[in-house]
């Protein structure tokens, strides 16, 4: 790493200076021959960063971590996790590195974090690096996300390095630029309770309602407040994922921020024909992760989280156990009132209208929707026209239609509003053909088809003409979806 001269960003630093335990100080690989693939103009604008010099050479290389300001302090973070259920101790950033904080214009603190930015102490035999094809893919889906209002990290840039990466063939390297409102996962505090430190523990609260929910801070039980709060914000994110027919696909707890934000889009994709069962990850072998499950695993991650945080909550251990469970008997609850919610918008229902005749009508609906394995994302765009009077729109999309015009009469009694329908259902989704068309494109040098892709996904409410191949679900012969973690 060097200094670079003309300083592109300062970063805070504040993680690494505020928790040592958990920051080993790394710099990343150098990549003399890095070149800029593709840059997040909008965000780096609201970051209030200049695209220009971030195009130029200093920026270029802050994006691959080789040429840094002398206010950064690039750190691998320490973590532990379940993953797929299984408790690791010690996992961490094996292929990134947290350069820092930065300050947005207005205020906020934003983390900058490479991935694929060279071996660390925590790489457990990895190379460290990361190909083209997975840094894209991040890039794509979680931009997608952001235009869907899903919260989640977001992709500044992709950087080739210049570096060939062996996985089952040889690949060209890159690096992914990401922005996040923090890393801190369940994990953090999973990997500072195993160490026995409540008092690092306690200090990792007091960071994350400073930075996530400040209207806590002052709380008289900071660590159950937290979890209150991580409770309701990750019952809305999973709520949201399944809103859009999103799969995470690998939600271990090291996957899951306390900030409520998405994070890590490796073995992900959208769901396309309605079933709780997909699954597109190529090692979730037991389904662990499927559509449907994600809500349970959600409440699960969060009771590893609550286990974390017990010392903290109460000296009383039975009593912090009581007040544990309180917090997380909520979750439930709150995931169902946001999906409900949800529902009753996508259906373009009346705000008025009767709760539990809105819920049995969404129930319902799952319910056709799987047994007809519908188009889920086509299927509410085509509700919308069928909202507008044309009928046939949607009951197309069945092999058997009686039951859904039975269930669409029910609906239509309430008089739905199209135009609102339109604004919440997208036309437009990553479809999982597009994508490795597009991938697989920029793998060989040709950026086209991921900016074009890229441009549909940024608008995915509105109808345009020449877009059509983007709304149209996979043809038979792409066949089953798998997705990889891309090490």
């Amino acid at each position: 790493m060097t200094v670079a001269s003309e300083t592109v960003v300062e970063f805070s630093s504040r993680f690494a200076r505020a928790f040592p335990e958990l920051a080993v100080p790394w710099h990343a690989a150098e990549f003399p021959d890095a070149r800029l693939l593709v840059l997040n103009e909008p965000l780096a604008v609201e970051l209030g960063l200049d695209p220009t010099a971030l195009r130029a050479g200093n920026g270029v290389g802050l994006l691959t971590g080789n040429r840094l300001p002398a206010s950064a302090m690039p750190v691998a973070q320490a973590y532990a996790g379940h993953q797929f259920g299984g408790y690791s101790p010690v996992l961490g950033d094996g292929r990134a590195l947290l350069l820092g904080e930065i300050a947005t214009p207005d205020g906020r603190l934003r983390d900058l974090h490479l991935k694929g930015s060279g071996r660390t102490p925590f790489a457990r035999g990895g190379d460290g690096l990361a190909a083209i094809g997975p840094m894209l893919r991040e890039f794509l889906i979680s931009e997608a996300m952001h235009a869907l209002g899903v919260p989640t990290t977001r992709a500044l840039a992709v950087t080739t390095t210049g570096v060939p990466v062996q996985r089952e063939t040889v690949l060209p390297g890159a690096v992914l630029a990401r922005v996040a409102a923090s890393h801190l996962r369940v994990g953090t505090f999973q990997y500072a309770a195993a160490a026995g430190d409540d008092d690092l523990v306690r200090r990792l609260v007091a960071a994350a309602l400073e930075r996530h929910y400040p209207h806590l801070a002052d709380a008289d039980n900071p660590s159950l407040s937290l979890l209150e709060a991580v409770v309701h914000a990750q019952a809305s994110l999973i709520a949201r994922w399944v809103l859009v027919g999103f799969v995470h696909g690998v939600m271990n707890t090291d996957n899951m921020t306390v900030s409520g934000e998405t994070i890590d889009y490796g073995p992900c994709a959208f769901m396309e024909a309605f079933d709780p069962a997909s699954v597109y990850s190529s090692i979730d072998l037991q389904g662990r992760y499927a559509f449907g499950r994600q809500s349970l695993i959600g409440e699960w991650n969060l009771a590893r989280l609550a286990e974390a945080l017990l010392p903290t909550i109460d000296a009383d251990t039975d009593r912090a156990v009581e007040l544990a469970q309180n917090a997380l008997s909520r979750y439930a609850d709150a995931f169902n009132a946001a999906w409900s919610e949800g529902m009753r918008v996508k259906l373009g229902i009346p705000a008025d209208a009767d709760e539990a005749v809105t819920t049995a009508l969404s129930t319902d609906l799952v319910s056709l929707l799987q047994i007809g394995r519908v188009d889920y994302t086509g299927f509410f765009r085509r509700l919308a026209d069928a909202a507008r009077g044309e009928a046939g729109a949607a009951h197309e999309l069945f092999a058997d239609p009686e039951p859904f015009n039975l269930w669409a009469q029910r609906w239509l009694a309430l008089g739905p509003d199209a135009a609102a329908m339109d604004a919440r259902n997208p036309v437009y989704i990553p479809r999982n053909h597009v994508v490795e068309e597009a991938l697989d494109a920029a793998t060989a040098g040709d950026l086209e088809p991921f900016a074009r892709l890229l441009a549909v996904v940024r608008s995915p409410f509105v109808e345009r003409e020449g877009w059509e191949r983007f709304a149209r679900p996979a043809p038979d012969s792409f066949g089953p979806y798998r997705t990889f973690c891309g090490t």
